[in-house]
């Protein structure tokens, strides 16, 4: 810490007497101010910021109650330790010093061991709060800039096992970023609507849009020559298909039971578990119904059909946009939830745009032009 002798302590009074009495207490161990008013101290004060205010209260003109009172509402000088000195032995006038954010008194006729040590006591407060308060931000910006680390290494390993499970299945090369977006222009035109603005938080829409590429992750756990058969499935394969929410959500499962609660997780495995579950109870791979489903795999199974619908497969050709639009339409009530599908109809214009921003084939952008 700084020495107590390099601190200014400013003395407001307007009796010469009463300046030289603090002077002569004071003078040598610190660097002592005088005003003799209080627009003057006023003005000392805001230039100079003294680390100390020993003030009269009765002054002419502006009293020393109300110099406290603007040294107190302005930034700068609000946090100025005030000791008024005062010939009041009134009460009420010590509890209207100290309301004022005065923090002690010193009574006239002045002891000089008293005011020593009163201001001694200050000075090595202010310095001690001032050290407490530097602490604290050292340990804020330390706090901040780990979260960051956290948040960014948790970013890069969302990323790494997206990507793992999106090689598996090579010919999904944009499919992450489009339906992570989807899901960001639903969840975010629908944060006003009254069945969904509790849930849908920014803080929430964060987590879907951080979860959303991780839909697919349990695909890793499917058999290479199911997964990329160059052709459709037969109903044997697509019953280990659709093993793959199990896959995922397993894994996030036993990832959450090391970790405790935590929120991301919590959303990771909504929609891992529950992106291909459908509104009139036909999904898998529990068969859960209506709002039994959680929001964020409704959410996800529209993003997912859609995108499924618009890209290109080597077992089928993209649908042009508008064809798209109507199986989707068609699907309200039955696979998905009807107040989805309305958001996603008054959306579809960004919805191509964000498709044609992230095609993986100049076959798809063409679909999508028309």
């Amino acid at each position: 810490m700084p020495d107590l002798s390099e601190s200014t302590v400013l003395v407001v009074d307007d009796a010469e007497a009463n300046v030289d009495i603090l002077v002569d207490i004071l003078g040598n161990d610190y660097d002592v101010a005088v005003a003799t008013d209080g627009p003057s101290a006023l003005e000392f004060a805001f230039a100079a910021l003294p680390d100390l205010i020993l003030l009269d209260i009765m002054m002419p003109g502006m009293d020393g109650f109300e110099v406290c009172r603007q040294l107190k509402a302005t930034e700068a000088t609000k946090d100025i330790p005030i000791v008024f000195v005062t010939a009041l032995g009134d009460p009420r006038s010590e509890i209207h010093g100290l309301k004022l954010g005065g923090v002690d008194f010193l009574s006239k006729p002045l002891t000089p061991a008293i005011v020593k040590a009163r201001v001694h006591n200050h000075l090595e407060l202010k310095q001690a709060r001032a050290a407490l308060h530097d602490q604290n931000k050292r340990l804020e910006n330390e706090v901040h800039r780990r979260t960051r680390e956290l948040v960014l290494t948790q970013d890069v390993t969302i990323e790494s096992l997206a990507t793992l499970a999106e090689y598996r299945d090579p010919e999904t090369g944009g499919h992450l970023q489009r339906t992570k977006n989807y899901l960001r222009l639903l969840a975010e035109h629908l944060a006003d609507h009254p069945r969904f603005h509790e849930i849908l938080t920014p803080s929430y829409i964060a987590l879907l849009c951080k979860s959303a590429p991780l839909h697919d992750i349990g695909k890793v756990g499917i058999p290479d020559d199911i997964l990329l058969k160059p052709g459709r499935l037969t109903p044997q394969e697509f019953e280990i298909i659709k093993l793959h929410p199990v896959y995922g959500y397993e894994a996030l499962r036993r990832a959450s039971e090391r970790l405790g609660f935590n929120s991301f997780l919590e959303v990771a495995q909504d929609i891992v578990y529950t992106h291909h579950e459908k509104w009139d109870g036909s999904g898998y791979p529990r068969g859960l119904r209506g709002k039994n489903i959680p929001l964020a795999g409704r959410l996800m199974a529209l993003a997912d059909v859609y995108d499924a619908l618009i890209s290109k497969r080597v077992y089928k050709d993209p649908l042009p946009h508008d064809q798209a639009v109507a199986v989707i339409e068609s699907e309200s009530g039955a696979h998905f939830d009807p107040d989805l599908v309305a958001a996603f109809t008054a959306l579809q214009d960004q919805f191509r745009d964000i498709a044609l921003l992230y095609a993986d084939f100049e076959e798809e952008r063409c679909n999508l032009k028309h």
